[in-house]
């Protein structure tokens, strides 16, 4: 799949579900209202997409939320694609978790040939860690992450960049995260969906504010390593760990974009940062073969747009998409 400005398509994010156990602060309003169930994707509808984009070309696959774990039987889901795996189509399946049900399926998971997890943390205080996530106990996401190191699962953390609540816990997290083996990913905060109460105008950070800090304690050595995603990385000497930066707003990473995001209702979002999306479910649904399905998936890669343009409204104080992060794949 070659998308109009030359870039192949290799990576799928799928959004399994638009609920979480958390309700992080940056993420989802504390009252929020999840699609019904009725429009959801079943697991075995999941599972067709997903091989259809494996048939066309699809190498790496993501399966996000809200948080993915929290899906009643998933883990079916889980082990249906780790058969593209054994076949040797896919090279990759792994998931983006807030950790908190992974003491319950990081074995099976590793059993299931995932050998990455992204996993989002944005503290380590306890109290800080139940204000930003609003519902979520630390303690039992590190039971979690300590369950995956034990099934020799790969950990990166990614951690959001919050302006007066976390940016004085960096260097802590540096050296936990090389203590412990994790690599380490910042994120800047992202302008998508009403959040009630918080504004993002206060919450955001420039990573490059941040970078410029880390840099007066850490040295911080240019590499090449890539993931597939938009990450940019430097290895930090003093631990041997690598640190991440994902930033788009303060530097657009769309010139090398080679992903596409499918929600739990089926629709194809080709960029993140935009609001043309493809309907996937009714060419699913309306035949048992999946032709229609496979020229739905072509039409919607042949306009994928060069790139987003999210921007931190200063002004009017909204997102620049409306939709939230958990409902499109975080």
């Amino acid at each position: 799949m070659i998308d109009p400005f030359g870039r192949t398509i290799s990576y799928l994010r799928v959004s399994v579900t638009d609920r979480c156990d958390f309700r992080c602060v940056y993420c989802m309003a504390e009252d929020m209202t999840f699609l019904p169930k009725a429009e959801l994707l079943t697991l075995e509808e999941l599972d067709r997409v997903c091989s259809a984009f494996v048939r066309l070309g699809v190498k790496k696959l993501r399966l996000t939320g809200g948080e993915p774990l929290v899906r009643r039987n998933v883990m079916s889901l889980v082990r249906g694609l780790s058969r593209h795996l054994d076949s040797g189509a896919l090279e990759e399946l792994t998931l983006t978790t807030n950790g908190s049900q992974l003491a319950k399926h990081a074995a099976e998971l590793a059993e299931c040939g995932v050998r990455r997890l992204n996993v989002s943390i944005d503290t380590l205080d306890p109290h800080k860690f139940a204000a930003i996530t609003r519902w979520g106990k630390l303690d039992k996401v590190l039971d979690g992450l300590a369950a995956a190191k034990a099934a020799g699962l790969q950990i990166k953390i990614n951690t959001v960049a919050l302006k007066g609540v976390n940016d004085d816990e960096f260097d802590h997290l540096i050296t936990w995260c090389g203590e412990q083996g994790f690599d380490l990913t910042v994120i800047e905060v992202m302008p998508m969906g009403d959040i009630g109460g918080e504004t993002r105008v206060d919450q955001y950070l420039p990573l490059s504010v941040l970078r410029g800090r880390l840099a007066q304690k850490w040295t911080l050595d240019e590499i090449d390593y890539r993931t597939g995603g938009p990450a940019r990385y430097v290895r930090i000497k003093e631990t041997g760990g690598r640190l991440g930066f994902i930033t788009p707003l303060t530097h657009n990473f769309c010139e090398s974009c080679n992903r596409v995001r499918l929600t739990c209702t089926g629709t194809l979002y080709m960029c993140l940062g935009q609001e043309d999306a493809a309907d996937l479910r009714a060419p699913l649904r309306q035949s048992e073969s999946d032709e229609l399905l496979e020229t739905a998936i072509h039409e919607a890669i042949a306009r994928k747009p060069k790139g987003h343009d999210f921007i931190i409204d200063r002004r009017h104080n909204r997102p620049a998409v409306g939709r939230h992060m958990s409902v499109t794949g975080g």
